[in-house]
């Protein structure tokens, strides 16, 4: 079974969490979120978004970011998070808030890797280089396991293959294994190719923060707050 689904789906509500956090209204409000991805995918440079989260409430929308250049994304003096805003306020009719998350080690991100190497492909990029590059930084990142599927008219053959690379060990049956996921589709000049990235970081015991992002935010924002209550009561 572990072979056949998307292991990040596999783990919904034991060790990872939702994407998207709302509910009713689940036509209008997954279209809404298909158009602010697209729209956020296409405006920013390619390669450089992971993920994006969107937490909802009535009249307000928070969007995070997990991007591995957070500079691009905020632009200068924050210009570029500013536009970003203001357009989604009018796509979406709504009060929008953006958060920018970091992601400190790409190499270990299944998006980032899976983008990295589409943006290799289309350049024209030997699929065998960038893909033995990119086993070998994450595992030199301290990965326990990396496995990249690649399937198409490599290079150019008059028959599309499908081959498949890996190294360490990826545990896809086990339920707390930490296992990281993407596919993407490079568009080159001989066609369609099918890329599919699973990284496993390790395993996880006990209960975790199912919205990590969310998480981390609410903690900021609790410190601050116990900061100037502290401040106030001197």
């Amino acid at each position: 079974m572990g072979q056949k689904t998307n292991p990040i789906v596999n783990r919904l509500g034991i060790i990872t969490g939702w994407q998207s956090s709302w509910c009713n209204n689940y036509k209008d409000r997954i279209q809404e979120d298909f158009k602010v991805r697209r729209y956020i995918e296409a405006r920013l440079p390619k390669g450089i978004v992971s993920r994006i989260f969107i937490e909802r409430t009535l009249k307000f929308i928070t969007i995070t970011i997990k991007t591995s250049r957070p500079a691009l994304v905020i632009g200068k003096r924050g210009d570029e998070v500013d536009t970003i805003r203001k357009e989604l306020k009018k796509l979406t009719k709504k009060e929008v808030q953006i958060n920018i998350f970091e992601v400190k080690r790409p190499e270990l991100d299944a998006p980032l890797v899976a983008k990295g190497l589409v943006r290799q492909l289309e350049n024209r990029i030997s699929y065998k280089k960038v893909i033995k590059l990119s086993i070998l930084s994450a595992i030199r990142m301290n990965a326990q396991g990396i496995r990249i599927q690649i399937s198409g008219r490599l290079n150019g053959s008059e028959m599309a293959r499908c081959e498949t690379y890996k190294e360490g060990r990826i545990s896809l049956g086990t339920f707390r294994a930490d296992v990281d996921y993407h596919m993407a589709v490079a568009h080159t000049v001989y066609g369609s190719i099918g890329i599919k990235v699973w990284i496993m970081k390790g395993e996880i015991y006990g209960k975790r923060e199912l919205s990590p992002l969310l998480g981390i935010q609410r903690k900021q924002r609790s410190h601050k707050s116990h900061y100037f209550n502290r401040k106030k009561n001197k």
